[in-house]
């Protein structure tokens, strides 16, 4: 009745050559990689507190969770986390602009 259609996007292509996030990230040089890597200890503590809704918690002293999953998914839930990453890098960006930009205001007003 509800079928659900288990067609891939072309990024989560099973097949080697047609795979294009794994084409991309083949791609980046190993300096960016290394600064993609680096997430600040605020970014990785929202990441960890996302995969972890996401996954469900329970305390590991009294439960032994195993999660199963599909290839699909695990994909998808890598991108997730590639993307919550990325929007986590950006706003740490935009952050530490505005306050540059605020320095350099209120500054320049007290040399005035």
């Amino acid at each position: 009745m509800n079928e659900v259609s288990h067609k891939n996007p072309e990024f989560f292509d099973n097949s080697e050559g047609n795979n294009l996030l794994w084409q991309y990230v083949k791609s980046l040089q190993p300096e960016i990689i290394t600064e993609l890597s680096k997430p600040s200890s605020e970014a990785a503590k929202v990441m960890e507190a996302n995969l972890t809704g996401m996954l469900g918690t329970l305390p590991p002293e009294h439960f032994g969770v195993m999660i199963t999953t599909s290839k699909e998914n695990l994909g998808r839930l890598l991108a997730s986390a590639m993307m919550s990453g990325y929007f986590l890098r950006n706003a740490e960006q935009r952050m530490g602009f505005e306050r540059y930009l605020q320095a350099a205001t209120e500054s320049s007003e007290s040399d005035s």
